[in-house]
């Protein structure tokens, strides 16, 4: 590549980086009087696509256009401008993917739909009317039929119930072992032992660090004559 500041026809790369649509590579002119460094951008050509109109015009892809028809369906309804950013995505690079040059408009509109359908039935109804221009009462009415009588893929709500991740048995054990249970079954424990007698604590032997109080000789006697 030549440097653009002295037309010199040997340069080098000193470093390469991904950006957002492309490839960022920084570049050194080799010349001896030159040495300066420039930035390139290596991106992917991509063929236009040239959509194909009902009368027979033909104009290009307009990405722009694709998110204008779905923001209006979507208005005051809750999907987010990510949903509606990822549709036109998907479908552009479906139509990329696709490798053709020229493509129907209405084959652009059944995509819009079939996504929109399992984002929003409001949403798509309304393109739907838009779109597929009804001109009864009758046509909306078959369409709000046929759109209830398909199934939807299920979608995931947070707080679903989930199925257990253990066996039943380890399960159970782990819920035993769970530190409320442990301290209700302590207490019904402390709760079943039988107080002990006069006569037991008497003569129970002091434990570890408990004070000892001397008893003198007389009522020493008179607790050996009440236990006669």
């Amino acid at each position: 590549m030549k440097c653009p500041f002295c037309g010199h026809d040997d340069t080098r790369v000193t470093d390469s980086r991904e950006a957002d649509d492309g490839i960022r590579r920084r570049r050194e002119c080799l010349s001896p009087s030159c040495g300066r460094r420039f930035t390139t951008y290596e991106r992917v050509q991509v063929a236009p696509l040239t959509v194909v109109k009902k009368d027979g015009r033909r104009e290009e892809f307009s990405r722009e256009k694709v998110l204008a028809g779905i923001h209006r369906s979507c208005a005051k309804l809750p999907v987010s401008a990510a949903e509606i950013n990822a549709i036109a995505e998907d479908i552009e690079t479906t139509l990329h993917a696709s490798g053709v040059q020229e493509v129907p408009s209405y084959e652009i509109g059944d995509m819009v739909m079939e996504r929109l359908r399992e984002l929003n039935h409001v949403a798509y109804v309304r393109f739907a009317s838009h779109y597929k221009n009804f001109l009864s009462l009758e046509e909306l009415q078959a369409e709000f039929e046929r759109l209830a009588s398909t199934p939807r893929r299920p979608v995931r709500r947070a707080g679903a119930a989930q199925p257990p991740l253990l066996p039943a048995a380890e399960l159970s054990r782990v819920q035993d072992a769970a530190p409320g249970k442990q301290e209700a079954g302590a207490r019904k424990r402390e709760s079943g032992r039988a107080a002990p007698t006069s006569s037991a604590r008497a003569n129970a032997t002091p434990e570890a660090g408990q004070a000892i109080v001397p008893v003198s000789l007389p009522e020493r006697r008179r607790r050996a004559g009440g236990r006669r």
